[in-house]
Formats: C-alpha cells, sequence, structure tokens
C-alpha cells in the first residue's frame, strides 16, 4: 500500500494538479493521506485481531 501512496504522489507531482502548488503543500498533503492510512490501517488491524479473538 505505502508503494501505490508513494507512486500516485510522484505521479500527481509530475504530471497532475499537485504540479501547480508548491512543493511544501504537495508534502504536507501527502503527509495528511499517509496519517490517515496509517490510522485507517491501525483500526481494521485491530477490528479483525478483536474479531479473530472470538
Amino acid at each position: 500500500m505505502l508503494f501505490l501512496v508513494v507512486a500516485l504522489f510522484l505521479f500527481g507531482v509530475l504530471m497532475g494538479t499537485a504540479g501547480h502548488v508548491p512543493v511544501p503543500v504537495t508534502v504536507v498533503a501527502g503527509l495528511a493521506i499517509v496519517a490517515w492510512l496509517a490510522v485507517f490501517f491501525t483500526k481494521e488491524r485491530r477490528k479483525a485481531a478483536k474479531e479473530g479473538g472470538r
């Protein structure tokens, strides 16, 4: 999943809307997406562990 995030980030910087905004804004947006994915992954992992333990 991390590979996809990095690939989409690079693609966006080179060709998309991210190419038209300053680099720091793009980096902050990328970090926000990575943080959201990490929270989502953690929640799903805990949920799966809880359900598997029953």
